[in-house]
C-alpha cells in the first residue's frame, strides 16, 4: 500500500473539521455577574482592569446590540456599571470603530458607548500588576490575620508587602495579601511600578 506523504492533509472533497472561535477564560473574577467568557484576549485583559477599578461597581456579558430593521447585530464585550453610569464597552487592541447605527442604537436602549484600545495600556504596571492578584481572586484570608494586618495598619499607618506577608500567621502569606487587597480593605500604588517587597500598602479609609 502506497504511504500517504503528508497523513494531515485532507483528500478532495472529504469532511473538513469546523473551526470554532477561540474562548477565553478568567481565572478568578472580582466584579463579574453572570457566566464568564471572553472573546477576545484583549477583553479578558480589560475585564482585569475593571477588577481592579475602584469606579467600577459591576460588569457583566453586554446585551446584543440590534439595528431597528431587527436584523443586523454588532457585539460588545461588557455591559458595566461605572459610578457615573451604565457603559457598553466594545475593547480591541486598536480602538474599536463600529458601524454608524450602533451607538444610536446603544443610546436607545438606555447606555452609554465606550471604546477601549487595549494598544494604549499594553504592557502598562497597573494590568501587570492586576493580573498577579487576581490570581488570588479566589482566596478567603483567615479572620485572624485580617484583623492582625489591619490593627497593624491602625497603629502604624501604612506596612511594606513584605510586613504584612510577615504578620500572616494562619493563612498562605501572599495570598492573604492580595486577597486583602482586591476585596477592598488595603490599597497600594498599581501604575508606578511592579509590586515589590517594599511597596507600601495602606488601609482604605484609615
Amino acid at each position: 500500500m502506497k504511504s500517504v506523504s503528508n497523513p494531515g492533509q485532507w483528500r478532495s472533497g472529504a469532511p473538513r473539521p469546523v473551526k470554532r472561535p477561540k474562548i477565553f477564560y478568567a481565572e478568578a473574577t472580582l466584579k463579574n455577574v453572570g457566566p464568564v467568557t471572553f472573546r477576545s484576549e484583549h477583553a479578558r485583559d480589560y475585564a482585569c482592569l475593571m477588577d481592579v477599578d475602584p469606579h467600577v461597581i459591576e460588569w457583566r456579558a453586554a446585551p446584543r446590540v440590534s439595528r431597528h430593521d431587527g436584523f443586523t447585530e454588532h457585539t460588545i464585550d461588557f455591559q458595566a456599571v461605572f459610578d457615573n453610569g451604565t457603559y457598553l464597552i466594545d475593547v480591541g487592541y486598536e480602538e474599536p470603530m463600529p458601524p454608524s447605527w450602533v451607538v444610536p442604537a446603544i443610546e436607545s436602549m438606555g447606555y452609554r458607548y465606550r471604546p477601549i484600545a487595549m494598544v494604549e495600556v499594553e504592557g502598562c504596571f497597573r494590568l501587570r500588576n492586576a493580573k498577579d492578584l487576581l490570581r488570588y481572586g479566589a482566596y478567603r484570608p483567615p479572620l485572624g490575620d485580617r484583623i492582625r494586618i489591619l490593627a497593624a495598619m491602625e497603629e502604624m499607618g501604612s506596612l511594606t508587602v513584605a510586613e504584612c506577608m510577615a504578620a500572616v500567621s494562619e493563612g498562605r502569606p501572599m495570598p492573604t495579601v492580595a486577597a486583602l487587597v482586591l476585596q477592598g480593605y488595603l490599597e497600594l500604588d498599581l501604575d508606578s511600578g511592579m509590586i515589590r517587597p517594599d511597596t507600601q500598602i495602606r488601609r482604605i479609609g484609615g
